[in-house]
């Protein structure tokens, strides 16, 4: 199954979303969401752990990981999403925010939630860093609404033959609009040594 069931020749442009924007976006859905008062937030994987992790910590709740999705090991294996972990029992009863990182089709999203309504939860919102137009009126809290190609900080590079590349994800779709990634897009990180290492 090729990447283009994430429809990358619709997107407008490109948006390198920085860590720091990452973490201006979750403070800011946190604190929309504090008057919700989530008793547990579900966090989608992979891409919804990110957010999901710092809202719960801004929060100060319980966090749980899903994996509802069409991947596995990073390629799209599934035309729909698929149960890989499932949410626990202890939802029931409880205020839930599930929390993911893009709203586009609305099937992860939708998904996840009325797994956990059907699990019993008392309510339930929904919460993504962003959503492209065609997926905004999904989410009850989204940090932003764009048609470009979002590139996240956490998955802009990947380790191949043990070295850091722009993830060949991006490039593809960065050349749906005729652009070749550049300096300018990867990450600004300063090489640490490691203090320990097996090797």
């Amino acid at each position: 199954m090729s990447q283009e069931s994430y429809g990358y020749s619709n997107r407008d442009g490109i948006w390198s979303i920085s860590w720091h924007d990452f973490h201006g976006i979750c403070q800011e859905i946190a604190l929309a969401a504090a008057n919700f008062n989530p008793e547990i937030i579900i966090a989608v994987g992979r891409g919804g752990f990110y957010p999901g992790t710092l809202i719960a910590h801004l929060l100060r709740t319980e966090i749980y990981p899903v994996r509802f999705t069409r991947r596995k090991n990073d390629v799209v294996l599934h035309e729909k999403p698929q149960w890989l972990l499932e949410p626990p029992a202890l939802v029931r009863g409880k205020r839930i925010l599930v929390v993911d990182e893009i709203a586009s089709s609305g099937q992860t999203l939708l998904g996840v939630k009325q797994k956990v309504e059907e699990m019993g939860a008392s309510v339930v919102q929904t919460a993504v860093l962003y959503a492209h137009t065609w997926g905004a009126n999904i989410p009850d809290y989204i940090g932003l609404i764009s048609d470009a190609l979002l590139l996240n900080p956490w998955d802009r590079e990947v380790v191949v033959d043990g070295c850091l590349q722009f993830h060949p994800e991006y490039i593809e779709a960065l050349a749906k609009q005729n652009l070749t990634p550049d300096k300018s897009l990867r990450i600004p990180a300063s090489p640490i040594n490691l203090a320990k290492s097996p090797i």
